[in-house]
Formats: structure tokens, C-alpha cells, sequence
């Protein structure tokens, strides 16, 4: 559901605690000094005592705290990052990602092609506050994330968040929740569910291995979202049965591994790390992975309005986008995966895993995921020789990991879906499908319908859509910008296997 914009929208989701739009704005209340979540159960504030926020961030600079009740830092974050595609919403998707922390405004701003100074005022404009004050906030959430969630040392907990010293994460956790960092991890563990059961102890943590719960919004396929991994998962890089999913993962300082068991209300993610200040940015990417910013309540009520998708809906309520941990690894996988089924694309990946793959260094690695992906460079050196099949898809591989090794081709959180899919087609061997596919995955694109998709096709035929790709357009144009969710039932629809997601099974060849 969209967030309310003007005043009286917002006033009215307050006073009625509506949960759809937690995460999407804050109210902050003059009387009292804090912000909360719109659901928050406290006594609804007097209209003039309140001021909406559109991000945490701005919030804290205007001198609020946290809410001690309603925890507005526990939310899942706000949709409209995922949406938008302006340069504001890209930004967030950076920050999100430890950009900032890691390259400073300077390189976020180099990402996004703007001045730090321009995009300093897009920001306050858009948001509220620039981006060191965005980037603070995001860790301050992080922070709170790890003191409630792990029995990591206080002074691990700040480097992992993100913070550049031990009194500068004391300063912040006081000035955003009002209370201490051991306060917060007290107060919370009286109020909030452990992690898991079976969290690591100390030594494990302190090794870098530690278990944190990952809010998401009602409903939530997990179920589905790691049938649909498990089923594409390459043998050494993921690992899935019925109720987990772990693989290995690139990050800014060294290999990880994640494992990710679903629930109904949050996602439990254990991460065995190199540095624990890689956190941030796997958190973002496992929150990409699953989609799990989401709005799924928005996104059933504008698919079950189609008469022909509503049961597809009523059946399979909440259903995700299943992203990447590695855009260059989907570039290469959806190359392979040009006119065949699901299981030859599988076998083909698993050949050039097996050639090129990086072995992962004992700490990190597990018992069956062992070692990741070829990096862009492995692959534009090695993949043709690597692989076998056509030439010219060896071919199209080798100059797209190229082109993705020497930076001419960007595919991170802070591109637009347009530019990065024209980019994609400029190179020999890619066409809509397979740029529609990577943007689907990689961009996490929520309105791609790829309509020459056999399967795509078949699921339309099943729920009595038009299968021919022009009238299957025209059918669902009300629909944008939900369509690659809309696309995910017509693959389920068309699933051999009743209740598994099937992706496509042939298509036709590209230029």
C-alpha cells in the first residue's frame, strides 16, 4: 500500500495503529521528544504535537529518540527504496549497503553520478537529512539489531555496526534510544524473542559467527521463496532443504557464509563472517535476496483486483521477488540458462563453479557450501574455455563478465533498472530476456514481464490470461508496477510440480 503523503492520511493511519505503514514513516511527537512507528500503542498524540518523517534519519537530526515502546528501529525497511528509481531511493539502497561507511559521501556520490554537494540537497530535500545522518542512522539500527539479537562484547557490537570508535557508538545508541548500549540490550532481552534457540555461544561469536532475526512484512511465502533457491542451487555455492538455505557470499572484507530458515513473522539468517563489519552490507543483500522489504499487502490487493489472478493470490498470499547475492553470478546464470530448462542451465553453472569456483577458507566454510562463485575476471578470462555449448553464448559470457570486471557495465544497488538494462543489451549475445531476467534478480525490478518466457506464457494459458506476448501486455497493463510478482504466480501456475515455482523452461533465441 502506498504511504500517505499529506498530513491528515498520516494523522488518520496513527490513530488507527495501522502496522501496513510501519517503516514507511515516523511520527514524531513535540511533547514527549521521541518518534515512533504509526502503530505505535501508546495514547494517540494531539495533531499539533506531531511531525512526520520519511526516514529515521531525519527524525534523529531534528532532535527526537526512539520509542521505547513501539521500537520503530525493529521495522523491515521502507518499500519505496525497492520502488523508486530516483536518485533519492537509489542512494538509500547504497547507504543500506555500507557504501558510505566504507567509500564515504564522496564515493556514494561518484556511485550516483552527482556532486556531494548536489547530492546532499537531493536528499534534504527528499528525505530530511544528507547522508551522513542517514548513514548514521543506519547503523545506530544495525547496532540495535546486534545488541538485542547476539551476545557479542559491546565494543564488537560498534565495529560490526559500522562505527568508527567505541565512544561515537555510545553517543549515538544514548542520543537515538535514550538509554545505553547495555540499557537497550537489557530492556530488549526482558521484551523480545532471542534469536534462535540454538544461537552461538561466545566463542562462536567472537569467531565471527553469530544468529540475528531479520524482520519482514505479513504475508511471507518463505516457503516458496526457498523452494524456488533450492531448486537452482549449485551444488559447493548454496545448499537448501524444505526449511533452510545457505551459500557463500563476496563481501567487502572477505568470503561469508548465510543461513536463512524463513518464518511467518521474520527471517532467522546465521552469518559466519571474515570481518564482522562485512554485517551491514550482508544484511542488505540477504534482505534483497528474499525480497523481504516488501509490500505485500499493496502487492495482493492490486494483483487479486485482476479477476483472472485473484486466486493465484488467495492461494499463495504474499509472494516474493527471489533476488541475488551477486549480480555478475546472475549475468552468467541467465546466459546459461538461454533456451534451455531449468536443470541443463543448472548443470552448465555447476560446470563453471567447478572450473573457476574460489575455494572458502575453513572457518567460513560448512560442511556442503564450500566455496563461491567465479568473480567477474575468473569468468571473462576462463568461462569460454570453461563451458561448454554454443560459441556464441561463451562468447556473450566472456565479454559480459568483461564488461562487468572493467566497471563499463554497473550492476549495484544504486543503478536504475532503464539505464542498467540498456547497458545489458548493448552487449553481443544479451537481449530483453535475458536483460529482463538479471533486472529481476539483481535490480530486484518489480514490473518486468518477460511475455516470450514459455513458462511465463503456460501460466498465463492456466489462469485464462492471453498467452500471445502483446495481448498478455494489454491484459495486465493495470497491473505496473506489481508485474514481476505477477510473473512469479504464472510461474508457479505453470509448475510441473503442483505448489513449486518453476522458472522458464525455454524462450525464444536473441539476436
Amino acid at each position: 500500500m502506498d504511504a500517505p503523503t499529506d498530513f491528515a492520511a498520516r494523522y488518520a493511519a496513527v490513530h488507527g495503529r495501522d502496522a501496513r505503514f510501519d517503516g514507511q514513516f515516523f511520527t514524531a511527537v513535540r511533547s514527549t521528544g521521541i518518534y515512533c512507528r504509526p502503530s505505535c500503542p501508546a495514547r494517540t498524540p494531539k495533531p499539533e504535537n506531531c511531525t512526520f518523517y520519511v526516514t529515521a534519519a531525519a527524525a534523529h537530526q531534528a532532535g527526537y529518540r526512539a520509542c521505547r515502546r513501539c521500537l520503530p528501529e525493529a521495522t523491515p525497511g521502507s518499500p519505496a527504496w525497492n520502488l523508486r528509481q530516483d536518485a533519492a531511493a537509489r542512494a538509500m539502497r547504497l547507504i543500506a549497503d555500507g557504501v558510505v561507511d566504507r567509500e564515504g559521501v564522496t564515493g556514494l556520490s561518484a556511485r550516483l553520478g552527482y556532486s556531494s554537494r548536489q547530492l546532499g540537497r537531493i536528499l534534504h530535500d527528499e528525505l530530511g537529512a544528507g547522508p551522513l545522518a542517514l548513514a548514521r542512522a543506519q547503523r545506530a539500527q544495525t547496532a540495535r539489531q546486534l545488541l538485542v539479537s547476539t551476545a557479542l562484547p559491546v565494543a564488537d557490537v560498534a565495529h560490526a555496526a559500522g562505527f568508527a570508535s567505541l565512544r561515537q557508538f555510545n553517543d549515538t545508541v544514548r542520543e537515538v534510544f535514550g538509554m545505553t548500549p547495555s540499557e537497550v540490550r537489557r530492556r530488549a532481552r526482558a521484551t523480545e524473542r532471542p534469536a534462535a534457540a540454538d544461537a552461538p555461544g561466545p566463542d562462536a561469536v567472537v569467531a565471527g559467527h553469530l544468529t540475528l532475526r531479520l524482520p519482514v512484512r505479513a504475508p511471507f511465502d518463505g516457503a516458496g521463496l526457498i523452494a524456488w533457491l533450492g531448486r537452482r542451487a549449485i551444488p559447493g555455492v548454496e545448499d537448501a532443504d524444505h526449511a533452510r538455505y545457505s551459500r557463500g557470499m563476496r563481501l567487502a572484507h572477505g568470503p561469508a557464509v548465510v543461513t536463512l530458515e524463513p518464518g511467518g513473522r521474520d527471517v532467522v539468517m546465521t552469518a559466519r563472517l571474515t570481518d564482522l563489519s562485512d554485517l551491514p552490507e550482508a544484511l542488505a543483500t540477504v534482505r534483497r535476496l528474499l525480497d523481504l522489504d516488501a509490500d505485500p499487502e499493496a502487492i495482493d490487493a492490486a494483483l487479486a483486483a485482476h479477476p483472472r489472478v485473484a486466486g493465484a493470490v488467495e492461494a499463495t498470499p504474499g509472494i516474493r521477488i527471489p533476488g541475488s547475492v551477486d549480480p555478475a553470478e546472475m549475468v552468467a546464470r541467465a546466459i546459461l540458462g538461454q533456451q534451455v530448462t531449468v536443470a541443463a542451465a543448472r548443470t552448465a553453472v555447476s560446470r563453471l563453479v567447478d572450473a573457476l569456483g574460489t575455494p572458502l577458507p575453513p572457518a567460513i566454510a560448512t560442511e556442503r557450501v564450500t566455496r563461491l562463485f567465479p568473480d567477474p575476471a575468473a569468468l571473462a578470462e576462463g568461462a569460454e574455455a570453461a563451458i561448454g555449448g554454443p560459441r556464441a553464448r561463451r562468447a556473450a559470457l566472456a565479454a559480459a563478465a568483461t564488461a562487468l570486471a572493467e566497471g563499463a557495465v554497473v550492476l549495484d544497488p544504486g543503478r536504475a533498472v532503464a539505464e542498467a538494462t540498456a547497458d545489458l543489451q548493448s552487449l553481443p549475445g544479451i537481449g530483453p530476456w535475458t536483460a529482463g531476467y538479471v533486472a529481476l534478480r539483481a535490480l530486484g525490478a518489480s514490473d518486468v514481464l518477460l511475455t516470450g518466457d514459455v513458462a511465463v506464457r503456460a501460466g498465463a494459458r492456466s489462469l485464462g490470461l492471453p498467452d500471445a506476448p502483446r495481448e498478455l501486455v494489454a491484459a495486465t497493463a493495470g497491473l505496473a508496477p506489481w508485474r514481476s510478482y505477477l510473473m512469479m504466480h504464472l510461474w508457479r501456475a505453470a509448475s510441473p510440480e503442483k505448489g513449486q515455482p518453476d522458472a522458464h523452461a525455454r524462450h525464444p533465441r536473441h539476436p
